[in-house]
């Protein structure tokens, strides 16, 4: 099985080294690996070109666009300039964070799980970060939602959705659209992957209004936004958040932004998304 990896790195020089030194490791090796250095200003393209020199299937990418961190297009346009590099012998396409520490066996149980099952679409393991030196799991993950910093995609699967949206919300589009098109969605508890630098952290003040112009985008409508905004701000312990997030929804409705999907895919991602709401209130 062929794995294709990209990963766009913007200023990763602390943590890139340990990413690409984790999936040199594997048992299962990737048949290609692209970094896209987007617009670094430090050592990253150092730290890439060490291991370029040493393994024929990494290569380097390096982009130039804006220096501000945001989440979304930015990281979606650096991952579609690695894809444009690669050709289309691959079976498997990733889409990986640069501040990731991956088992040794990820790609081979990864292997594994898509060998095994036709129809899953997307897999991916869990995020765990460090506090107070023990490695926890990050309270944004959820068993039935594949974290942005560590997608991979049947290629198939990847087609079908359109590839990857440059938007926020990106990263919850893919699934959704997966899952109408018919796909299967697995996250292996087993697979532990440890995320350096917790999500979010380096964004800009800009994006504060990104979520809920996403939710807007997907077509959520204002009461699974209102819901989804006000748990998103819990877990991240913050109200203001929560007032952003509707923020960012209104004036995305008021200057009537393009969908990032059709009504029909926003009828099922609404009955989706409100059969989860009653199954956990059933609870």
């Amino acid at each position: 099985m062929n794995f294709y990896i990209i990963i766009p790195a913007h200023n990763e020089e602390d943590y890139i080294g340990k990413t690409l030194g984790s999936l040199v490791q594997q048992k299962v090796l990737p048949k290609a690996l692209v970094v896209v250095n987007d617009n670094s200003t430090d050592a990253t393209q150092n730290i890439v070109e060490d291991y370029v020199s040493k393994h024929p299937w990494i290569s380097l990418l390096n982009s130039k666009s804006s220096d501000k961190h945001l989440p979304g297009s930015k990281i979606i346009n650096a991952f579609n300039k690695g894809l444009a590099s690669l050709d289309d012998d691959y079976d498997i396409i990733c889409k990986f964070d640069a501040d990731l520490i991956f088992p040794k066996n990820y790609l081979e149980q990864l292997a594994y799980h898509f060998n095994s099952n036709k129809n899953l679409g997307m897999a991916s393991g869990f995020c765990y970060i460090e506090k107070q030196n023990e490695w926890i799991l990050e309270n944004l993950t959820n068993k039935d939602h594949i974290r942005g910093a560590l997608k991979a995609y049947k290629k198939d699967c990847f087609k079908q959705i359109g590839q990857l949206k440059p938007s926020m919300g990106w990263d919850t589009v893919d699934e959704l659209l997966a899952k109408y098109n018919g796909w299967q969605i697995l996250t292996d508890e087993t697979l532990h992957v440890k995320h350096l630098k917790p999500t979010g952290l380096s964004y800009n003040k800009a994006s504060k209004y990104l979520q809920g112009e996403a939710m807007y985008k997907m077509r959520y409508g204002f009461w699974i936004t209102l819901i989804s905004a006000l748990k998103l701000a819990s877990k991240k312990g913050s109200f203001k958040l929560f007032k952003d997030y509707m923020s960012g929804y209104f004036k995305a409705k008021s200057n009537k932004l393009e969908f990032l999907v059709s009504n029909e895919e926003g009828q099922f991602i609404r009955d989706l998304r409100w059969d989860g709401i009653k199954r956990k209130f059933l609870k």
